[in-house]
């Protein structure tokens, strides 16, 4: 099966962590929100992007599976995938590792729905955004 990916590489900071100096486990969703902005940037369109032509993708549903801890100063790579060409949804499924181990740290996946921003109304993806991926994808 074809998908649309991107690695990225994030230094854990201090803030990040808790007490044990273990990532909180909050701080994945934000690891998600940088690897899929990298994403589509890559592809070619940013998320300022979209946010100019009036379109919002705000997350209607998350998940996210802890198998191991990450920890202060780390460098881990949070892999965003891509499996369907977006429609009115889009969903990125991410695997975190730690830099040079393929063991996964934490796994997950964010859906968006595509907003009008005048209207508040659920909307296509853009024809430029469905292009990138029918491109990459088939």
């Amino acid at each position: 099966m074809k998908a649309v990916t991107h690695r990225s590489v994030i230094r854990v900071r201090y803030a990040e962590t808790d007490q044990m100096k273990v990532v909180y486990y909050g701080r994945y969703f934000e690891y998600f929100e940088q690897a899929r902005t990298d994403l589509l940037r890559e592809q070619g369109l940013a998320y300022a992007d979209l946010e100019r032509e009036g379109i919002f993708l705000p997350v209607i549903e998350a998940h996210a599976t802890y198998h191991r801890s990450a920890s202060y100063d780390d460098r881990i790579v949070v892999e965003s995938i891509v499996r369907e060409v977006p429609a009115a949804r889009i969903r990125i499924d991410y695997v975190v590792t730690k830099e040079g181990s393929d063991d996964v740290l934490a796994e997950g996946y964010t859906v968006h729905s595509f907003l009008n921003a005048s209207t508040g109304r659920p909307t296509r993806a853009p024809r430029r955004l469905v292009e990138i991926f029918e491109k990459s994808l088939r």
